[in-house]
């Protein structure tokens, strides 16, 4: 089972086939950023047309049972998240109006404070809010998992204590390994993985340590090593790939509407668009430099199939339906 747990690509054909050609099983897409709710159903139309357009390649996922499907036909399974609560607005009953949908991952946060907890941008963390428990607990109930890639450190750890099922860092990497704002310091990555949950390194370069210099060695000692404090079985790859986005999704990304301002986020103005892949990891075909890499760097192959998919399999069959 080979599963990457985050990618925002500018979606095509060609990166469809190259997902087939990488082996890969099943991708969680991110379909909103700062959408709001209608704006997420325009986009969920969009996926149901590349669905209706490329039946051989790609399908829709609710369920672990549903990669197993698209994986026997030769085809890749494609699971809908959030990377902000926009699409819930201030209504909590369209967490399970878009977890029907088809929505099985939301951040509470992406960089700034939300309505539900504190995006890892901001200079003040209060941790969850009092509708973000509301809204966690809901989450809980339908199967939606709480992911805190974006979120700040002390939402993050309320929001895997609060949480009565397991939590997710989607994409990020350790803060020891390359201290980005958006990397996880061994006390948050602790207590989510201490309850089960799970973590997925991320290829953006930006939380890469040399960024886009680094090496494939360099990533998988990292991986090794985190395997060795936070046990192999709570770890997964989620690439943060965005192929061929062209810089102006970066400005959306960053900005949104909430300002009039550019965030350049990580970088600076100099290098305000997407950086450069590193070497080893440019799509979805350069899964196997990953696996490799892993062996390489010392893990069972045990160790490296879940890594590579199997416990993002597990976990989405533990937690993607109702409590």
């Amino acid at each position: 089972m080979r599963i990457d747990n985050l990618q925002y690509a500018n979606w095509s054909e060609k990166i469809f086939r190259q997902m087939r050609a990488g082996g890969v099983d099943a991708v969680h897409v991110t379909i909103a950023y700062h959408e709001n709710f209608r704006e997420t159903v325009l986009n969920i139309e969009q996926w149901n047309r590349w669905f209706e357009a490329y039946p051989d390649l790609i399908c829709q996922a609710f369920t672990a049972a549903d990669i197993d499907a698209a994986k026997a036909a030769g085809r890749t399974a494609i699971i809908f998240g959030f990377q902000n609560p926009s699409p819930i607005e201030d209504d909590i009953g369209l967490v399970e109006v878009l977890h029907r949908l088809g929505a099985r991952f939301m951040q509470l946060s992406y960089n700034n404070q939300s309505l539900l907890a504190t995006g890892c941008y901001e200079a003040e963390d209060p941790g969850v809010t009092r509708m973000g428990r509301e809204v966690i607990a809901e989450m809980n109930r339908v199967g939606m998992v709480v992911d805190m890639s974006h979120s700040a450190d002390r939402s993050t750890i309320e929001a895997a204590e609060i949480s009565t099922r397991p939590i997710a860092i989607t994409h990020a990497n350790p803060a020891s390994w390359h201290a980005a704002r958006r990397n996880k310091s061994d006390e948050v990555i602790h207590a989510v993985t201490s309850r089960g949950g799970m973590l997925g390194f991320s290829v953006y370069p930006h939380h890469l340590a040399g960024k886009s210099d680094c090496t494939l060695d360099s990533f998988c000692e990292m991986i090794a090593d985190a395997a060795g404090k936070f046990g192999a079985e709570n770890l997964g790859i989620g690439t943060d790939l965005c192929q061929d986005q062209p810089d102006s999704i970066v400005e959306w990304m960053r900005v949104g509407r909430w300002t009039k301002q550019i965030d350049y986020g990580e970088g600076t103005a100099s290098d305000a668009g997407f950086p450069p892949m590193p070497s080893w990891f440019n799509d979805n075909r350069d899964f196997d430099n990953i696996h490799n890499g892993l062996r390489v760097a010392g893990l069972s192959d045990a160790d490296v199939a879940g890594i590579m998919g199997g416990n993002w399999y597990r976990f989405y069959a533990d937690n993607f339906g109702p409590a």
